[in-house]
């Protein structure tokens, strides 16, 4: 076994190698960028080499600095985790050239399956069924007629790459005019490889992986199926282990094992695979030649450590046969991301954090940690493993409801709405079935703050004038009762207090309101809008409020059931000094 690991990336994933190599007794190393100087898994490392600015093209992607790195603290091996340089060959080349350990897959094998389309051509050689589809397309006349011979709708596809990156559903041929270009400057962009090929679109599909782990010498072995057909925009979501009939799950395991073999595949590796629900067929789609972000759910059912079979099989030593799993599994990502505005990615700073107690919790996340706008934006993977299925979506339910991030905007409640859905609860899932999730963030945008508008509570924050804290609260805490009493909200529900100038607001929801205190204008959508009784909002309505009339410089707007906001020393009102 290793004495030293070096680990070629960041966040969930290295936390989680490290955790592994202590356990083990091997003395781990962390690379990290300037924007990185903080993670958590430079502080959990042995030691930590600091190799570039923000960009990951700078640091994480090169290759010259991460061999460096390995060479000036000795590390025998590099674990690449997943992403960034975890499938490039020319990187495993260039660990081999320096004498050092590539913990996955040998180049060979991440060239063969590396372009999608080559892969098929393997996957045909070996037997396995493979979707209609097409050679590598050079222009878009070309895939005009060969989306003909198809039928409509097709898939889009980037030969290299992945992440949902580069695949567009093309439901006619204007959507192929309009994706064409675009797909091939974005694989281009984004892998340094342009060439596009189609594939029929299978309406009802859901998207099947399994987990393979080759010895390199012919031997392979399937750890079992994971279903990820929970994705938002080609980007799965939520992923869980196990989901198909027995019989088909018997077929796609062979058929994974069968293809991997024919290549003497060597470590992790992922077969995915598009089901088709309604004939009970399966389809290759490619072969993800290292650690998947979804592995864990697959660790909790069958007992492995992944990352320990990865590094025991880069060190020479033979697979052990794998254990039956037990039990079912569910994974769902919590993404800094603002599922209000079209999931735009979220930075800032974590302000307040806490976990779930019943759930396996993959995260690099702390209390303080800035999101920079540099990586993915995946914040952690929660993972709940129970006997049945039932358990697992109860037990998925609670963690999420028991996890709370403040200081950015997360897609926590999104997924709250997928686990509910009707859909999920059956475990009918397919590819497109997030496309049409009835979901409503409830959210109210500033558009314009006013002069000082400010989140009050009541009673406020009292009792820390002897460290410097000012008393905090409604200026006018009668008005401020009353707003909310009126929406029988508690008293002391969070809402907002203006002064002298008011806010203009858009509802993403429908809600009420009430405002209360000293008299100013306001208008819904340019009709009055009375203060001291509720008023009905509907989702798209703004609110504008204006100047103070003669008397009183304060006003209170109360949402029914108050903001959701974070407290701090026992209350959510805003102290303007104390920033």
């Amino acid at each position: 076994m290793f004495r030293k690991v070096l680990i070629a990336n960041r966040g969930a994933i290295a936390c989680r190698i490290v955790r592994t190599l202590d356990r083990l007794g091997i003395a781990s190393v962390a690379v990290y960028s300037e924007a990185d100087r903080y993670s958590r898994h430079v502080a959990m490392a042995g030691e930590a080499v600091a190799i570039g600015p923000a960009p990951a093209a700078e640091s994480y992607l090169s290759i010259a600095r991460i061999l460096d790195a390995a060479k000036r603290t000795g590390a025998e091996a590099i674990h690449p985790g997943y992403g960034f340089l975890s499938e490039n060959a020319g990187f495993a080349e260039a660990c081999a050239a320096a004498g050092i350990a590539f913990i996955g897959p040998r180049p060979e094998h991440i060239r063969a399956f590396g372009l999608k389309h080559e892969a098929r051509a393997l996957a045909e050689k070996a037997g396995v069924p493979l979707a209609p589809g097409t050679e590598l397309i050079a222009d878009l006349d070309t895939a005009l007629t060969e989306a003909g011979r198809l039928g409509f709708p097709v898939m889009l596809k980037s030969t290299a790459g992945g992440g949902g990156i580069g695949l567009q559903r093309c439901r006619d041929a204007d959507e192929l005019r309009a994706s064409f270009d675009r797909v091939r400057r974005l694989a281009e962009g984004n892998f340094k490889d342009g060439g596009v090929y189609l594939e029929r679109f299978v309406e009802e599909g859901r998207h099947i992986e399994v987990q393979v782990f080759g010895d390199g010498k012919g031997r392979v072995l399937a750890l079992g199926e994971r279903d990820c057909s929970a994705q938002r925009r080609n980007q799965k979501i939520v992923e869980e282990t196990p989901n198909l009939p027995g019989m088909t799950r018997a077929a796609l395991l062979d058929t994974a094992v069968r293809l991997c073999a024919s290549v003497n595949y060597a470590n992790a590796g992922t077969v995915e695979f598009l089901y088709d629900q309604p004939r009970d067929a399966f389809y290759f789609l490619e072969v993800n030649t290292r650690l998947q972000v979804e592995h864990g759910v697959t660790e909790e059912v069958t007992g492995i450590d992944l990352v320990e079979w990865m590094l025991r099989q880069a060190a020479g030593e033979e697979l052990p046969d794998p254990p039956a799993a037990k039990g079912w599994s569910i994974q769902v990502r919590l993404y800094a991301e603002n599922p209000a505005r079209g999931f735009r990615p979220s930075t800032g700073q974590v302000t307040q954090l806490q976990w779930p107690a019943k759930a396996r919790v993959d995260t690099w996340l702390e209390q303080g940690t800035e999101i920079t706008p540099y990586y993915d934006p995946m914040l952690a993977k929660l993972i709940v493993t129970a006997p049945d299925r039932a358990q697992a979506v109860a037990g998925l339910k609670e963690a999420l409801a028991e996890t709370r991030i403040e200081g950015i905007e997360t897609n926590r409640d999104f997924l709250q709405a997928i686990v509910s859905a009707r859909a999920f609860a059956d475990g009918q899932v397919t590819t497109t079935t997030l496309a049409s999730l009835p979901y409503q963030p409830r959210v109210a945008e500033i558009l314009e703050p006013g002069l000082q508008t400010t989140v009050q509570d009541w009673p406020g924050r009292l009792g820390y004038w002897d460290v410097g804290v000012p008393p905090s609260g409604p200026m006018d805490a009668l008005s401020f009762r009353l707003a909310n009493r009126a929406l029988g909200n508690d008293p002391g529900a969070a809402g907002l207090e203006i002064t002298l100038s008011g806010p203009t607001i858009r509802f993403d929801t429908d809600t009420a309101i009430c405002l209360a205190g000293a008299s100013m204008p306001a208008t819904l959508d340019g009709a009055g809008v009375p203060f001291w009784q509720p008023v009905a909002i509907k989702a798209g309505q703004v609110l504008a409020i204006g100047a103070a009339a003669d008397a009183g410089t304060r006003a209170y707007l109360a949402f029914a059931g108050g903001l959701a906001v974070p407290r701090d020393l026992g209350a959510a009102a805003c102290f303007t000094l104390g920033s």
